[in-house]
């Protein structure tokens, strides 16, 4: 099993900003980051900053509560079972959700890159919805199944991006496979020990 991490961005590199890779790792960072019930703005601006959007990022309680409602919709992906069922919510989303694909360079500041939200002074949700729907979009199309998942520890709401080739993931991270396989293990210790005493 392997695990991705975080990708933290220290250079100007904004081609590798743009990726579907990172914008795909960057929507389920933020979703994570929007999961309180009241997220902090500035830890939800630091979400963004740490996969390469460029400052000045100056986030509202009011545009992190447009973005928690978008973070819901996006959720519905990471929770599809299979390949149908996350292009099925990712079609619904795009029609609902999404302007024409367009191409952007923001004036000329970064490369060109696709976009669907209606212009490039979009509010931060509907940037969200759309810079995320297109990365989950491709990932889709990409490897033909769902582009990532909820983890499965009960503990834990996390939505992760899918990697490689070998088994599909079930864990956000190693230390919630971890956790779930000692709280297996004392469950299955216990039990054995209750049986022998009766």
């Amino acid at each position: 099993m392997r695990y991705i991490p975080q990708v933290s961005f220290k250079s100007d590199d904004s081609s590798t900003r743009h990726s579907v890779l990172t914008t795909a790792r960057r929507t389920a960072a933020v979703i994570n980051a929007l999961a309180d019930e009241r997220p902090d703005p500035i830890a939800v601006a630091d979400v963004l900053r740490a996969y390469g959007e460029a400052d000045p990022i100056e986030l509202t309680t009011r545009d992190v509560a447009g973005m928690r409602a978008a973070a819901a919709l996006l959720r519905q992906v990471f929770a599809a079972e299979h390949a149908d069922d996350a292009a099925a919510t990712l079609n619904r989303l795009l029609i609902d959700h999404t302007g024409p694909l367009r191409l952007t360079s923001h004036g000329g500041s970064t490369p060109w890159h696709p976009h669907l939200d209606h212009d490039d002074n979009a509010p931060w949700d509907e940037w969200l919805l759309a810079s995320s729907c297109m990365a989950l979009t491709v990932l889709v199309w990409d490897r033909q199944r769902p582009p990532g998942r909820i983890c499965a520890s009960t503990s834990c709401q996390n939505v992760f991006i899918a990697q490689g080739s070998g088994p599909e993931r079930r864990y956000c991270s190693r230390r919630c496979a971890t956790r779930e396989r000692v709280a297996a293990h004392r469950h299955s210790h216990s039990t054995e020990q209750s049986n022998e005493t009766k």
